[in-house]
């Protein structure tokens, strides 16, 4: 099992910039440039594996370990995860349309180009939906199938075509400024890239809850990864041994690029061996959709954690169903790419955000999940700042031909992290606007966190006082919302207790109970039970216990909705002790009946509408 994860998840990381790029620089520099391109993308993806998993032991040795790791620590970067993820999806669509579709020169050039997206969008729309992330593996297994046997016929093809020996040095030499100019970007934007991708944290999140090795895992997802690129890599250099040279071509900004070198090469022999450039074109065509796919599925699955309550108003009236759903997305990807197409942009252009603006927010996600755990601010302005000043500078060094520009450019966003961990006031920064953040399930929210900073040690025996801010009480007794979850926090006191000094397990569902009925109170305050034509039964309850607690201590029980359709609802639960540990979460489901006869009712227009909003 852990090979056929291993498997995904070298499909799933064979996106545009590795499909592509592997070819551009294994022209330019040869068998090092492969290799320099290869070996810390490999990297990359087993140091990911070996960490999360190492972070799944020390939060706790549950399935869920890091799954509720990950629904606590990401909160700061949910934005950037989406931009991150929908980058990568275009990336890949553009790419693949770019050099592996236009080279052909099919005419008419505009309609061929809106049935190829097309098929495309809807190909990842398709897998994306009949495979989720439990059984993406066997799919994934299918399509490492077909893409294994196209590698053999096309290298069994490729003696009948040439013989040609394949070019092994690059141009420029090794050390040279401009091999590092590219090179260094390379080492620090993808050894940091996992970190980021949606694909990768939903993939070790799914192995971990399986009971599998996510290190083991992603050890053969690098190993095969890297095996991937070499193929690709070492075929780019054969097609250059058959041409006499590099088959470069300049792009709109006089620098020379060679992504569709081997596309071209093989279409013009497709006529006297169309076996190997079929071949090629179903390899392509599988690596493409095993990442599309995936990122349709995590794109899901991100979009559904995101709740309608903190919306804005134009984006409340648009159906949930639609704002949850990864199509808008690919319409975007579709429309990006047939501009961009169009203007003959290239893939380094969006490369540069992979080696610049996003190398900033994952270094400060890596260090912040074992420097300062889940309590995790994140300066937004200054890492915008920082990311897009270093995109500028990246960008001049680019198109000027100056690599310190490119290696300034690269290694700015990880200076301007150090800076953060070590300028004086760096551990007040670290948790300073921390109360700005949406609460989740996954953990306490900001509010307690930050109120825990302030907070003397409690000594046992003595009443925990309410965290205040500027002199007023941060807490209400009626409880009060954080994003779509109602929280109700109290302390827990001597008649909650059992004989033994702990909290009586009974008193967890009292607590879930009152709650509950203190979040219908917010949500329907006009309901009257003498006047009511229905009444809400609870259908089904379940808890499970994670830890325990004792008298005086402080208690936050959260609620939330959960799902629904016509006839239940599905509440969600979580309750925290003060220094924000889990003691234990559940769920229950509610029916609606009629006051007058007790038949069982479709969910109430009131109640519905009360709470869509926090669903």
């Amino acid at each position: 099992m852990n090979f056929l994860w291993g498997n995904s998840i070298a499909l799933s990381w064979m996106w545009g910039l590795g499909l592509f790029f592997s070819v551009q620089f294994s022209l330019q520099y040869g068998l090092f440039g492969l290799l320099t391109f290869a070996i810390p993308n490999a990297l990359g993806l087993m140091i990911f594996g070996g960490l999360t998993q190492l972070i799944a032991k020390r939060v706790g040795n549950g399935p869920d370990a890091l799954g509720s790791f990950f629904a606590n620590w990401s909160r700061p970067y949910r934005f950037v995860f989406f931009l991150y993820q929908i980058l990568a999806i275009t990336l890949t669509v553009f790419a693949l349309v770019r050099y592996g579709w236009q080279p052909l020169g099919l005419e008419p050039s505009g309609l061929y180009l809106l049935l190829t997206i097309l098929v495309i969008l809807a190909a990842a729309t398709l897998f994306g939906e009949e495979f989720d992330i439990r059984r993406i593996k066997f799919s994934h297994g299918v399509l490492g199938l077909i893409a294994l046997s196209a590698i053999v016929l096309l290298s069994s093809q490729l003696p009948n075509i040439g013989r040609g020996k394949p070019i092994m040095t690059g141009v420029n030499p090794f050390m040279g400024l401009n091999f590092w100019g590219y090179a260094i970007p390379i080492c620090v934007g993808l050894t940091l890239g996992p970190w980021l991708d949606l694909q990768q944290w939903q993939r070790a999140i799914q192995i971990q809850r399986e009971g599998k090795s996510p290190l083991l895992s992603y050890l053969y997802g690098g190993s095969l990864f890297f095996l991937l690129l070499l193929a690709h890599g070492t075929l780019a250099l054969w097609v250059a041994g058959q041409m006499g040279g590099a088959p470069m071509r300049q792009g709109i900004d006089g620098l020379a690029y060679g992504e569709d070198g081997v596309t071209r090469f093989l279409w013009s022999v497709a006529s006297l061996h169309p076996w190997a450039f079929g071949a090629y074109v179903v390899a392509l065509f599988v690596m493409t959709l095993s990442t599309l796919d995936s990122g349709y599925v995590a794109l899901r699955w991100h979009l559904s954690k995101s709740g309608g309550a903190g919306r804005p108003f134009p984006l409340s009236l648009l159906p949930e169903g639609l704002l949850a759903s990864p199509v808008p997305a690919l319409v975007f990807t579709g429309l990006f790419t047939l501009t961009a197409v169009y203007l003959r942009l290239e893939l380094e252009y969006f490369m540069i955000f992979y080696a610049t603006f996003f190398v900033g927010y994952a270094a400060l996600a890596l260090v912040r999940a074992f420097h300062t755990g889940q309590g995790n601010a994140l300066p937004q302005v200054k890492m915008f700042c920082v990311g897009s000043v270093a995109v500028v500078i990246f960008a001049y060094g680019y198109f000027l031909s100056n690599p310190w520009g490119m290696i300034v450019g690269s290694i700015l966003p990880v200076g301007y992290v150090g800076w953060m961990l070590l300028k004086p006031g760096a551990g007040h920064e670290f948790v300073k606007g921390v109360e700005e953040l949406e609460g989740t399930a996954g953990g306490p929210s900001g509010e307690f966190v930050a109120a825990a900073e302030k907070e003397e040690k409690i000594e046992p025996g003595r009443v925990v006082p309410f965290p205040k801010s500027e002199g007023v009480v941060a807490t209400d007794l009626f409880g009060h919302f954080e994003g779509k979850w109602f929280v109700h926090t109290f302390v827990a006191t001597y008649a909650d207790t059992n004989s033994v000094g702990n909290v009586y397990f009974g008193m967890y569902a009292m607590w879930v109970g009152k709650t509950r009925e203190l979040f219908f109170n917010r949500c329907l305050p006009k309901f009257n039970l003498k006047t009511t034509p229905y009444y809400i039964l609870t259908r089904s309850f379940e808890h499970k216990f994670m830890r325990e607690t004792r008298e005086f201590e402080r208690v936050s029980v959260k609620i939330r909705v959960g799902e629904y359709n016509r006839k239940f609802v599905t509440l969600e639960h979580a309750i925290f002790d003060s220094a924000g540990h889990q003691l234990g979460k559940g769920k229950q489901q509610l029916i609606f009946v009629s006051s007058s006869d007790y038949k069982l009712l479709d969910i109430p227009d009131e109640v519905y509408e009360a709470f869509v909003a926090y669903a």
